[in-house]
């Protein structure tokens, strides 16, 4: 039966010094990089059980288990534990909080060490392939070389794709969930009206307002507001509020039941998340476009010695099924072993984060090579 991880913990490791900096994709360094990430089941003797799991653009390390209250399990809890489609009765699973992230990995709200300051805004523009180089150095500082499987959703599927297609022979399985390898104008124009509601926010300080008592909290709340809208679907937005309403009389106050679901939503992410690393992450994905050079990236693929399983959602209108076609496309092109599939649900993007079966028994028949 499956079952949860439990308590877990999240840990930390400094992975880049300043004898040993990060130099990324556009040449600037870091001269200190500290990940944050959650483990759970066991490593195997021969090091070859490893699943790592890739976050989305809100995700952080706790993907799995609970940190005290069962009640408040890991994002990706239905996915991951005992029994799940990523059986950690069988797999090692490694999770880490992104560069740029503000769950324990270095990022905009961390302290520069040439100013002693948060970096705000003058943190470093990174891209996916940025990414996948920190999650490939906590491997290193784990002992582990090659991992058996890789996955991610959204934003984790395009690391999982940058990392098959750069360090050919390190991912034996990759999969990839409503993932896309390059945004819409409309996706781009979306998260500009995010990150608009964020940088015209009276109190977002040109990103230097860590050490004042006013944060951009409208500012985060709206783009998260507006996010989730493009995370759901119609139906499952009228499955569960329709037009009910609290009050007989018109108002410019909270009426309609998904205005306070939005307000809720809006609120909570105030607690958890930071509005520069909201800007960062979001822009990383409007620059992500591995296919820029088809040619390239089909011999990157050939070569990659990765098998691929790409799932979508029917009901998913921010990364429809059309851009994991695309993706299908290009691996198909490549010649590697590839199952794609469209798979029927009603909850749209965040189809990903719930127990959705068919989707499950894909991901669990792929990682166990059947």
């Amino acid at each position: 039966m499956a079952g949860s991880v439990g308590h877990v913990e999240t840990q930390r490791v400094v992975l880049f010094t300043e004898d040993d900096p990060f130099v990324l994709e556009s040449g600037a360094r870091l001269s200190h990089v500290e990940a944050a990430y959650e483990t759970y089941g066991q490593l195997n003797a021969e090091g070859s059980n490893t699943v790592f799991v890739c976050h989305a653009l809100t995700g952080d390390a706790h993907a799995a288990g609970h940190h005290g209250d069962p009640e408040r399990p890991g994002w990706w809890d239905t996915l991951i534990g005992p029994g799940k489609p990523v059986d950690t009765d069988q797999f090692f699973v490694v999770c880490p909080n992104l560069l740029g992230g503000c769950k324990g990995t270095t990022g905009p709200s961390s302290t520069d060490p040439a100013t002693g300051q948060p970096y705000g805004l003058r943190f470093p523009h990174f891209t996916v392939a940025d990414l996948v180089s920190v999650h490939r150095r906590l491997l290193a500082h784990l002992g582990i070389e090659r991992v058996h499987g890789a996955i991610g959703g959204s934003l984790g599927g395009m690391q999982v794709l940058q990392w098959a297609m750069d360090h050919p022979g390190e991912v034996e399985y990759g999969i990839l969930v409503c993932a896309s390898a390059r945004l819409t104008a409309q996706n781009v124009a979306l998260s500009a009206v995010a990150r608009s509601s964020i940088t015209g926010d009276e109190n977002f300080a040109g990103g230097d307002y860590y050490d004042t008592d006013l944060t951009p909290d409208i500012g985060l709340s709206v783009a998260r507001m507006l996010a989730h809208i493009t995370y759901v679907s119609e139906e499952s937005l009228d499955r569960k509020f329709g037009r009910s309403r609290r009050s007989e009389q018109p108002t410019f106050e909270i009426d309609f039941e998904v205005e306070s679901y939005l307000d809720h939503q809006g609120r909570i992410f105030l607690e958890r998340f930071d509005a520069n690393t909201y800007l960062y992450l979001t822009r990383v994905m409007d620059y992500f476009d591995p296919f820029a050079d088809e040619a390239a990236a089909t011999a990157q693929l050939a070569a990659s010695g990765t098998d691929f399983l790409v799932v979508s959602f029917d009901t998913d209108w921010r990364f429809p099924t059309s851009h994991s076609a695309e993706i299908a496309r290009v691996i198909g092109l490549s010649g590697r072993p590839l199952v794609a599939e469209e798979v029927v649900s009603p909850w749209g993007h965040d189809s990903f984060l719930l127990t959705v079966p068919r989707y499950h028994e894909l991901v669990a028949a792929f990682l166990s090579g059947s």
